[in-house]
């Protein structure tokens, strides 16, 4: 039999592929797309920029994104037949919802059957714009209100936000969730990025990779955990006593049980977009007067750090941001997508560029071959 390497659960550490697109450092908490490095980006870039910066590998001159705002503006209009599509679909999980809408959005798509790489690229930066569009209808539609039209004078994080709450959204709100989507945008080979490029590398579509991506954003190990540290926020609850937090936490930990947000299978240190979060998380807090549910995760992440050693990843402070930004809980997870589609389509393209078909091998750990088939009637 062929002598196969046996892996390390999970694939950790085990290297897929090359990509020019994101650079991680575990040891000293390190994220940088293309060479930029995430604090530099957070604190000066747009949301907008980081799309051209990880499609391309440089930033845009001023004309470049200039272009880039008229095709994202261009592309935002959702068809007619989706918000059809929309409506018919019973409640349910938000991520069915946009994993169902996504491949929908496919049939609408004029470049659907050229997998040419500039048709790729416009589909990769319509994409981006209906994600966003998509997901606010969504949160629209399923809190019984109905669609808002892009505002083409807006940017992707004030048109989301005004699409979704129908009241253009403050100078902070605007800067806190740009940063938020630059903070999302891309993880290296995280497993829905992987699904991606697997899917990709059958030379299937960009909108099948993306369905793919986000079936596997789905799960509560992946992109699911910022919707369940909010629970947890609301759950203590904001009139109780501070020490209700502790005995909450304490109590989950002798069950045994995972704290939402905290550790990560990359970073040794904290994680570096946690460190934007929680800064933002406070900003928002203090002007909407509710400082609680910052003040409670401090108290949180204090216990935890404590009692388990473990630092908050990008999931815990992003819940409390997003609920001062007035969104609903079932959409925290949509919203990863309305971020990470940019990254997603980047490592997709990327794909496409120097394509060979992903098929990794196994360790096979079954019944010692060969086996002897022994007839029915005797067994």
């Amino acid at each position: 039999m062929t002598t196969i390497a046996k892996p390390k659960a999970g694939l950790e550490d085990t290297v897929a592929t090359s990509s020019a697109i994101c650079y991680l450092d575990g040891d000293r908490g390190v994220l940088a797309y293309c060479g930029y490095d995430i604090h530099e980006l957070a604190r000066h870039a747009t949301f907008e920029e980081v799309c051209y910066l990880l499609w391309h590998r440089r930033l845009p001159t001023r004309a470049e994104l200039g272009d880039l705002q008229s095709q994202l503006v261009a592309g935002r209009a959702l068809p007619e037949g989706l918000l059809r599509v929309m409506r018919a679909l019973p409640a349910g999980d938000s991520m069915d919802q946009l994993r169902t809408l996504t491949s929908v959005l496919s049939h609408y798509d004029p470049d659907a059957g050229d997998n040419s790489p500039d048709a790729n690229y416009r589909k990769a930066v319509r994409l981006t714009a209906q994600l966003g569009s998509l997901v606010a209808t969504m949160g629209r539609v399923n809190g019984g209100g109905g669609p808002i039209q892009p505002d083409p004078v807006l940017g992707h994080a004030a048109n989301f936000l005004y699409m979704l709450t129908g009241e253009r959204p403050s100078a902070l709100a605007t800067r806190a969730f740009d940063v938020a989507l630059i903070l999302h945008a891309d993880h290296e080979l995280n497993a829905s990025t992987f699904a991606a490029r697997v899917i990709a590398a059958t030379l299937s579509d960009i909108h099948s990779a993306t369905v793919g991506a986000i079936g596997a954003l789905k799960g509560p190990l992946h992109g699911g955990a910022n919707s369940e540290v909010m629970r947890l926020l609301l759950e203590i609850g904001k009139e109780a006593a501070p020490e209700k937090a502790d005995e909450v936490i304490r109590a989950k930990l002798g069950r045994k049980e995972k704290i939402p947000g905290f550790g990560h299978r990359v970073y040794h240190t904290e994680d570096p977009r946690a460190t934007h979060l929680r800064q933002m998380s406070k900003d928002l807090g203090e002007r909407t007067g509710e400082t609680v549910w910052f003040s409670l995760s401090q108290r949180i992440e204090a216990l935890v750090q404590s009692e388990k050693k473990l630092n908050p990843n990008v999931d815990f402070y992003s819940a409390s941001t997003y609920y001062a930004l007035g969104v609903p809980i079932d959409l925290f997870t949509p919203i990863f997508a309305v971020s990470r589609v940019s990254g997603w389509t980047a490592h997709v393209l990327e794909q496409f560029s120097n394509n060979r078909l992903i098929r990794p091998r196994a360790d096979y750990i079954g019944p010692e071959y060969p086996q002897r088939y022994i007839p029915l009637e005797a067994r």
